[in-house]
């Protein structure tokens, strides 16, 4: 996916590492990128009392035992990108709708050409920002309208029954009620259709009071109705994130601190410097991630680790 950098909150404490030592910013917040510009939705955290954080209760922890690499971005690459490509990642991302910041779609029709090249999918639907869910009534008019036609598009680019469609959340730490609200519908719509919901979303922790913290992608597991949601953790913060690189035995998804999550975004471009002044030197000078045999820097793009060649299971 072709990235641009979105304005990301500034860092309001030190934050400790995953594991030993967890990071707290104001905001962690993803981005999703776009050669028109970017916007992200920014709000105001509520101090929450620190019973309220708890973990899932006997979460399903994807198989980690070997890793995959692949790369996402907004603006489908071409077609003579893909088999250079090819040769680094075994999967890809796939819009069904207009990614944010973008009236359009690259990437519809491409399906059969991506498969016959070997690559697996991420299969992304865009999602609502808080501000256009303000009441219930919002939040369920449009989780159904959005999962009929996630699912419909999906349909009509032939991915098949029980592929996982992530929807793209652009807003980082708790999220409002209604945002809840519509993601259960969403998924719901999804279901009767025949396919499986997943969520791009953050897995960098924001601190909410003293000794409180949640991630997104913490929030979405410890609703009841959402703990059948595949999850793609975006965490760009080193450590965890090795930066700009393309190991061949990658990380598993679970080092982004979020143990369940089935994929994980360790690299962005343009890197967000809030989040990456610790990173290795690997990034391009002008702060993009490039493919190592892409040696003309032609399609900068975000990295990711998943548990699975085809994490969406959208290659059948």
């Amino acid at each position: 996916m072709e990235s641009v950098s979105k304005p990301f909150p500034s860092v309001l404490a030190c934050l400790a590492l995953f594991g030993s030592a967890i990071l707290l910013f104001e905001a962690g917040v993803p981005h999703r990128s776009s050669t028109r510009g970017a916007n992200s939705s920014l709000r105001s955290l509520n101090a929450l009392r620190p019973h309220s954080i708890r973990p899932p209760s006997t979460p399903s922890v994807p198989d980690q035992s070997h890793s995959y690499l692949g790369f996402d971005r907004n603006i489908y690459p071409g077609d003579l990108a893909v088999p250079i490509l090819h040769k680094t990642f075994v999967f890809t991302s796939y819009w069904l709708s207009p990614p944010p910041g973008e009236k359009t779609n690259t990437w519809l029709g491409k399906r059969e050409f991506l498969r016959s090249q070997g690559f697996g999918f991420l299969v992304l639907y865009r999602g609502r920002e808080s501000g256009e869910l303000k009441n219930d009534v919002a939040a369920r008019r449009n989780g159904i309208q959005d999962g009929r036609n996630a699912a419909a598009a999906a349909k009509r680019e032939g991915f098949a029954s029980g592929a996982i469609i992530f929807l793209d959340i652009e807003e980082g730490g708790r999220l409002p009620a209604n945002y809840h609200t519509y993601l259960g519908v969403w998924s719901e719509e999804l279901a009767r259709a025949g396919y499986h919901p997943g969520v791009y979303c953050s897995g960098i922790p924001v601190k909410e009071g003293p000794h409180v913290a949640i991630t997104t992608a913490a929030d979405i597991r410890n609703q009841a109705a959402s703990r059948d949601i595949t999850i793609w953790a975006y965490n760009v913060f080193c450590p965890p994130s090795p930066g700009c690189t393309f190991p061949q035995d990658p990380p598993p998804p679970s080092s982004s601190g979020i143990g369940y999550a089935a994929v994980w975004q360790f690299a962005q471009s343009p890197r967000p410097k809030e989040f990456t002044a610790h990173c290795p030197a690997n990034y391009a000078p002008d702060g993009n991630c490039y493919a190592p045999r892409d040696t003309t820097h032609k399609w900068f793009l975000d990295v990711n680790t998943a548990t699975s060649p085809d994490p969406s299971a959208g290659a059948k």
